[in-house]
């Protein structure tokens, strides 16, 4: 078994909850992008944050120790731009509600940007902002009402940072909706937009997703057709792995970005409907995945104390149970196994 900076020669960066939470780098970050980076792999860094620009994001990096140059970063805000610019040309009139970044990424494409509903735009497209009050969004109804197309940069409810989750755009683009009964669609993630966009700027031909979110990195890395890897430092733990369902199942696992020089070890099925990886085994029976530790092992998955073998073999086990079954698998503690119980 190779490495994963070995069998892929781009990969495809998460921020926040991967490299950084809030203002905190996450620990190990810094050092296995280095690494990855020695051994030939790009780096392409792929956000659904709207409210910064790609200089902005650089900046952010390089103060988390990942040096990176704005041609490297792709946000939601210009994936947004890229769409509206695609699908109805420079003569759109913009609404932007956002950053100045999302104003920036608009104007790029040529596409002229209006500030207020009397402006009589023909796209309203809206991105994450601190700043964002009533009256941001009082405008985006009003036009969405005359008749503008509603665009969200993202549709993410929450994002991680350095004290807890808290609200993001989806949880702003949700007030929207509610008060004009029209759906917003999406340019960033999970869109498969975002990362077709993001491999063709890296000029990667084995691209690799790496993500915290299984609703929105996984998923979307799927949609697109290439491989993916879930670290747990930032939204979706361990519980969530187990109860992904087909779409949002990544192909890899990881506690942080050092397994991107890790080998992974593929579970097997064995007699008895039985799944190993490595020393670490997982049974099914009736709705119930039981996991058997013999020995107290090393890296363990945090909230749930597994090892990572035992993640790898559990969520094996239990996605074929809900595959055959429909089962719904939540996680308990035992006190010499953990038992996954419907």
């Amino acid at each position: 078994m190779r490495p994963l900076y070995q069998l892929f020669d781009v990969a495809m960066l998460d921020l926040d909850g991967v490299v950084y939470r809030g203002r905190e780098a996450v620990p190990h970050a810094a050092g296995a992008l280095e690494t990855a980076r020695t051994a030939g792999m790009a780096l392409t860094f792929v956000t659904n944050n709207a409210s910064r620009s790609p200089a902005q994001v650089a900046q952010r990096l390089a103060s988390c120790a990942v040096p990176a140059e704005p041609a490297q970063v792709i946000t939601s805000a210009q994936a947004a731009a890229r769409l509206v610019a695609a699908e109805a040309g420079p003569p759109a009139r913009v609404l932007a509600i956002g950053s100045d970044a999302l104003r920036e990424a608009l104007l790029a494409e040529g596409l002229e940007v209006v500030t207020c509903a009397d402006d009589a735009p023909t796209v309203v497209v809206q991105g994450m902002s601190t700043s964002l009050g009533w009256s941001d969004l009082a405008e985006a109804v009003r036009a969405i009402k005359a008749g503008a197309t509603h665009v969200a940069t993202n549709l993410d409810a929450t994002v991680p940072t350095d004290r807890g989750i808290v609200p993001a755009n989806g949880s702003m683009v949700a007030a929207v909706t509610h008060a004009t009964g029209r759906p917003a669609a999406e340019a960033g993630k999970p869109a498969a937009w975002i990362f077709h966009q993001a491999a063709r700027r890296s000029g990667g031909s084995r691209p690799l997703v790496v993500g915290d979110r299984l609703s929105g990195d996984i998923a979307g890395a799927r949609a697109a057709g290439y491989t993916s890897l879930h670290v747990l430092t930032g939204v979706d733990g361990p519980v969530d792995l187990l109860r992904a369902a087909p779409p949002e199942r990544p192909d890899y696992v990881g506690l942080d970005l050092r397994a991107l020089g890790q080998t992974h070890p593929a579970p097997t099925r064995g007699e008895g409907d039985r799944w190993r990886c490595g020393t670490a085994v997982a049974s099914v029976a009736e709705g119930t995945v039981r996991l058997h530790r013999p020995e107290q092992d090393q890296d363990l998955c945090d909230d749930a104390a597994l090892t990572l073998d035992e993640l790898r073999a559990g969520c094996a086990a239990a996605w074929s149970a809900s595959d055959r079954a429909g089962v719904s698998t939540v996680l308990e503690r035992g006190p010499a196994r953990l038992i996954i119980s419907g």
